[in-house]
């Protein structure tokens, strides 16, 4: 207990310095709604539709959108998009319309996902592409047909940014309240989330920190080491769940899995010290053959400090969409049989699916911890790798 109230009297600065950015990055976005909101109705075509909490697209008009695709609702779920589907209720999609920010031929747009819902779903000169690579991608009307047009530089808040958000704040507030708590009553057993937390955060500090870079320099890496850890482990768990706030494939978007890897990346190339580089370049032991004249050992050496978070990056995004896509497959295979078959079929076949869905989740679950663990604990080694002093004998 005495070492954890240390650690969390340390962290609690930089918790509350976190709390403290994600508060600025969230109400940053507050002038460019009021700026939109006070255009509406001051000129014609204003840049903001007024639109409702929930946006409610009626999809009578074109009855083959009832039609059950697996593959559109799979992909619905793995990648990102303009807004946060919530349920199909008959002929109706109920979603969340999230904020859409555009910055186009030096002009700034801001409007609600929900503008593009009419007859031709575009607003403004704006549309989301449905088809060829740029689908789900804002573009003009005159790309869109042409093929041609004048770049679209989208800030949007999308699913997986406010998925994002959500999780950084339930994790700022989880993680502050803890370590208050530990402030406060130090010499007091923990109970509820702090016993819930406790060993998590003692198993990333003694079996991936220390263990992996050693016990001289482990403290400078256990703060970035435990915010991915937590990080990619929530989110994991929000993933799995199939209501708001969860659903999101945060850990699944390789954009997001990339941008850890870099942070790894960068934070491996600043620690490394004279020796990780002189063994890179000239590693010893290698005949002198393969190092002159042709250089082949030192650039397969320098390709791998460049593949270390490639791999990262992929191995993350890759455990965690498969996992997403086998039991959203699952789900189809009932609706599938039911639709091309009868009805009796398909509920015959959704027994066995569902056992095995139920099962699929359950194994989730320790995947989701799993791969925050597998994460963490590559970038710890990558970490003590490149502090490694030589040894003298």
């Amino acid at each position: 207990m005495p070492a954890i109230s240390n650690l969390s009297g340390k962290f609690m600065l930089r918790l509350r310095v976190a709390s403290f950015f994600l508060a600025f990055v969230i109400l940053s976005f507050i002038p460019g709604f009021l700026e939109a909101a006070s255009a509406t109705g001051s000129q014609e075509g204003s840049i903001v539709k007024p639109a409702d909490s929930v946006a409610v697209r009626d999809l009578k008009a074109n009855p083959d959108e009832n039609k059950f695709n697996p593959g559109e609702m799979i992909m619905e779920h793995v990648v990102d998009n303009h807004e946060w589907h919530i349920a199909t209720i008959g002929r109706l999609n109920l979603c969340i319309p999230l904020p859409v920010f555009l910055f186009c031929e030096g002009k700034f747009y801001a409007f609600w996902s929900s503008a593009f819902h009419n007859e031709e779903h575009s607003f403004r000169g704006f549309i989301i592409s449905e088809k060829g690579k740029n689908k789900g991608k804002i573009l003009t009307l005159k790309e869109e047909m042409t093929g041609k047009g004048p770049a679209v530089y989208d800030f949007s808040i999308t699913k997986t940014v406010l998925a994002i958000f959500l999780s950084g704040l339930f994790l700022i507030l989880i993680f502050v309240n803890v370590a208050g708590r530990y402030k406060q009553n130090a010499n007091v057993a923990p109970h509820g989330l702090q016993n819930m937390l406790e060993p998590l955060i003692l198993f990333v500090r003694d079996d991936v920190a220390k263990s992996s870079i050693g016990e001289k320099h482990y403290e400078k890496y256990l703060p970035y080491l435990l915010t991915i850890f937590f990080f990619i482990f929530f989110n994991n768990l929000l993933g799995i769940i199939p209501i708001f706030p969860g659903g999101a494939n945060v850990t699944g978007n390789i954009a997001v899995t990339g941008v850890m890897a870099i942070f790894t990346g960068i934070i491996t190339a600043f620690s490394g010290n004279r020796h990780y580089w002189v063994d890179i370049i000239n590693t010893p032991g290698v005949p002198w053959w393969l190092k002159l004249p042709f250089p082949l050992i030192p650039i397969i050496e320098i390709i791998g400090v460049l593949t270390k978070p490639f791999v990262l990056m992929v191995r993350l995004f890759a455990n965690m969409t498969a996992g997403h896509v086998l039991i959203l497959a699952l789900i189809s295979i009932i609706f599938i049989f039911g639709n091309k078959f009868s009805p009796g079929l398909g509920i015959g076949v959704g027994i066995p699916a569902m056992l095995f869905m139920v099962f699929m989740n359950l194994l989730e679950l320790l995947v989701a911890f799993i791969q925050a663990y597998v994460f963490t604990l590559l970038s710890a080694l990558y970490f003590g790798l490149a502090i490694t002093e030589p040894e003298h004998n």
